[in-house]
């Protein structure tokens, strides 16, 4: 089995050494070193801009996505439900799938998956069957966009003790990009995550297993997105993890790069802001060309 190139995951002698972990099954964990873990999407969706109709079947599409650990990811996050936004750019937003649907897309690869590697392998969805399937198959952690929407969410996730991302949103999915409304992004963002961090330890989830995404191009304005990165420091005061996912994203466009899958060199100006804002996983689609990025940037970093 191979493992992450940059040791995200460590085993129980290196509890405690770093400002923030997350426990995995099978006494691993995830832990923050001097750079941000990687966490590369994995799209199984056909209706991706990523890669997700480039593949059919379990066993081609287990080796590329496998190849993300070695370009330099620390976490796979796998999605097979498009979680695309509607009101905006994008039309009507992403289609719902049933849950056999979405299951029948995600579980080949992850067993795969889960058979060739043990680095950290997320579910990206917002259904808590989906989530239960992916965890019995050997998933580690779940990825919300809804922020626990679905009531089967939270008990589950506190059940498995596995850690949670929630990330932020207004709005109905196939909407939210109509109607905008911010007073002060920052505060209410900031505010808002607090209090779906309250309902989620109210729930029974761990605190120290909450990671919070600011959900850039989730039911914001092409500035709000700007300014939630300019000041994402402010995020700190929740004093979690902080996931960022910027990559390839429509309000990236408008400053060069379009269609989606060229806006590569806006993904690492963004990767690259957020590091050093303090976000604690970035999560990407460009593995190797992020990793690159970011070591350098370490290195000159350390040599100030």
């Amino acid at each position: 089995m191979t493992s992450s190139p940059r040791a995200a995951v460590e085993g129980s002698r290196r509890r405690g050494t770093s400002p923030w972990s997350l426990r995995l099954p099978g006494d691993r964990r995830i832990v923050r070193g001097s750079l941000p873990p990687l966490m590369a999407l994995v799209n199984l969706t056909p209706a991706s801009f990523s890669d997700g109709d480039r593949f059919t079947g379990a066993e081609p599409a287990v080796a590329p996505r496998r190849d993300k650990l070695r370009d330099g990811a620390d976490i796979l996050d796998l999605g097979a439900a498009s979680s695309r936004p509607g009101g905006g750019v994008y039309g009507g937003g992403a289609d719902e799938v049933s849950v056999d649907e979405e299951w029948h897309r995600l579980g080949p690869v992850l067993e795969g998956l889960r058979d060739l590697t043990d680095a950290p392998i997320s579910v990206d969805t917002r259904k808590a069957e989906v989530a239960r399937r992916a965890l019995d198959a050997g998933a580690d952690l779940v990825n919300d966009v809804s922020c626990l929407g679905d009531p089967d969410m939270a008990p589950l996730v506190a059940q498995r003790d596995v850690p949670v991302v929630l990330m932020h949103s207004r709005g109905e999915l196939r909407t939210m990009q109509r109607g905008i409304s911010f007073r002060d992004v920052v505060s209410e963002v900031t505010a808002e995550l607090a209090a779906a961090v309250e309902g989620a330890s109210e729930a029974g989830i761990a605190r120290d297993q909450i990671v919070v995404d600011p959900g850039l191009g989730f039911g914001k304005t092409y500035e709000q997105n700007l300014t939630l990165l300019a000041q994402l420091p402010r995020l700190g005061e929740l004093g979690l993890p902080i996931l960022v996912g910027a990559s390839r994203k429509s309000f990236l466009g408008k400053l060069g790069g379009d269609p989606a899958p060229q806006r590569l060199i806006p993904s690492l100006a963004a990767a690259a802001w957020s590091a050093a804002k303090g976000a604690d996983i970035v999560r990407v689609h460009d593995a190797a060309e992020t990793c690159a990025l970011l070591r350098v940037w370490n290195a000159i970093a350390g040599a100030e």
